[in-house]
């Protein structure tokens, strides 16, 4: 290993379980493990850019692994629309929610536009400050609150709670 390989392996030895915890929430447990090999293997080629401040370097890391959670999803767009044309039509399945606790909220929470969506997953799923989440989205501060004020109204509305979210 070299001199400039050690910040990244203590960065990603430190940040790894996080990392895969929060893909793991986005796209489950079979895809998730390949997605963190790819977000090693990006911060490997990209060493040099690894920023000195620890928190830095872990915010860097989760940068990453969000350019490729984006890759991934629009891999699945096009497979999915393939599909779509394949078949010739998509038919909407009827079933009951998922049994499983906190569907509802996953749920309520999906139904989001996709920059809020993320935005609550973020803060309340991955632990990150209102902040560090417009951060690592590219945001300024002030247009994530705004954006985490509309996210937690329409959220209230749809799981009809009065009591208001973190």
């Amino acid at each position: 290993m070299s001199r400039s390989e050690e910040p990244l392996t203590r960065a990603l030895m430190h940040s790894s379980a996080d990392i895969l915890s929060y893909l793991t929430r986005r796209v489950g447990h079979d895809d998730a493990p390949d997605l963190l090999g790819e977000t090693m293997v990006t911060a490997w080629r990209r060493v040099r850019e690894l920023p000195d401040d620890p928190e830095r370097a872990r915010m860097w890391l989760f940068g990453i692994a969000r350019g490729n959670l984006q890759n991934h999803a629009r891999g699945e767009r096009r497979r999915w629309a393939l599909a779509d044309r394949v078949r010739g039509h998509v038919r909407a399945d009827a079933s009951a929610p998922a049994s499983d606790a906190g569907a509802e909220v996953r749920d309520a929470i999906a139904r989001l536009e996709p920059d809020l969506a993320e935005l609550v997953r973020l803060v309340h799923w991955d632990g990150f400050s209102l902040t560090d989440a417009a951060d690592l989205l590219g945001i300024p501060a002030s247009t994530a609150r705004g954006r985490y004020q509309r996210a937690k109204s329409e959220l209230r509305a749809a799981l009809s709670m009065e009591a208001p979210l973190a």
